[in-house]
């Protein structure tokens, strides 16, 4: 009866949540395009996969949206073109990420970035149903040759219309998914970055600021910090480091760890990169794989608007798949 009677209240309040959330109306602004005007070749070419979170839901200028800042700060740490492909849509779930992956592979990418897992809590999605699907795309891209970078699943307890006890629950499922997600990435040879604290304590300090207009989507401004946490790995994965970032460092609370352990830390430190390593020409030890635990500076920068086309560059995707003006 106690059990019959929580849910219950759960189920009110989940209902009454998404009635404080509200919508917001339009589609996200399309941030597919070249960006880097004047930097030199080869392009690079990146998709951004997942959910509304990677689509820019709540914004209206294209240069607002996650894919712009992510583009425009790869292209200019790198100082190359940039070439961004956004297949993200809103109300996506893991489920979905197999289509996306098709598309995405269709355009010969050099990197996937994907945002997903808080559509799978909000819709209570088992977390093993999710890292199932996930799995999944990670392992196409892999095979593919894509480098992966994945932000996993953010905080759920810091949206404000959410009430207790629907918040703690929120927020430890989200957590759950999360580390589950990093052990999943890992294994199938990706790499994530926790967005816990692009979506947790900052924006709990400042939600005026850094949520949008339903609260529940990050701003403008959110979406800026969420990008901030995103391009260091991204660049990573690109093979494009600063020489003092090389190896880690212990004093940035840096190491290789087993995946078990670090998936836990990267949830409970949030903004933390987990990627696969080997010790001793092994990639196992006795307590699993080896990985990085790794905390990579934030360099915000100026955010481009898109072009369809750039002089020289070509075709992003050499076919039909390529973005139109």
């Amino acid at each position: 009866m106690l059990g019959a009677g929580l849910y219950g209240v759960l189920v009110a309040e989940a209902r009454f949540a998404r009635h404080l959330i509200g919508v917001v109306d339009g589609v996200p602004p399309d941030a597919t395009g070249w960006y880097g005007r004047g930097r030199p070749g080869p392009g690079v070419r990146i998709v951004l996969l997942g959910d509304s979170s990677a689509a820019g839901y709540g914004v209206d200028r294209v240069e607002e949206t996650p894919g712009a800042h992510l583009a425009s700060g790869v292209a200019a740490r790198a100082d190359r073109r940039v070439h961004l492909r956004s297949l993200a849509r809103v109300g996506a779930q893991s489920s979905d990420l197999a289509e996306q992956v098709t598309r995405a592979l269709a355009t010969h990418p050099d990197v996937a970035v994907i945002l997903i897992g808080a559509n799978d809590v909000t819709h209570t999605v088992r977390p093993s149903q999710s890292v199932r699907h996930l799995a999944e795309a990670v392992r196409m891209l892999h095979e593919a040759e894509v480098e992966v970078v994945v932000g996993t699943c953010p905080d759920l307890g810091t949206v404000r219309p959410i009430p207790p006890p629907l918040k703690q629950v929120a927020r430890q499922w989200s957590r759950r998914l999360a580390a589950a997600q990093t052990i999943t990435v890992v294994e199938e040879g990706g790499r994530t970055v926790s967005l816990g604290d692009v979506l947790g304590p900052e924006f709990d300090a400042a939600p005026a600021l850094l949520f949008g207009p339903d609260r529940f989507h990050p701003s403008a401004d959110g979406y800026r910090q969420l990008a901030s946490v995103l391009v260091p790995s991204t660049l990573a994965a690109l093979g494009i480091i600063e020489d003092d970032e090389a190896a880690p460092s212990a004093q940035r609370g840096e190491g290789v760890l087993p995946v078990a352990k670090a998936a836990v830390r990267a949830v409970r430190t949030p903004g933390t990169e987990v990627d696969g390593t080997e010790v001793s020409g092994s990639q196992r030890g006795l307590r699993g794989r080896w990985v990085e635990l790794r905390h990579r500076r934030r360099q915000p920068s100026a955010t481009e608007t898109p072009e369809a086309t750039e002089d020289g560059a070509g075709d992003a995707a050499g076919d039909d798949d390529a973005p139109a003006g």
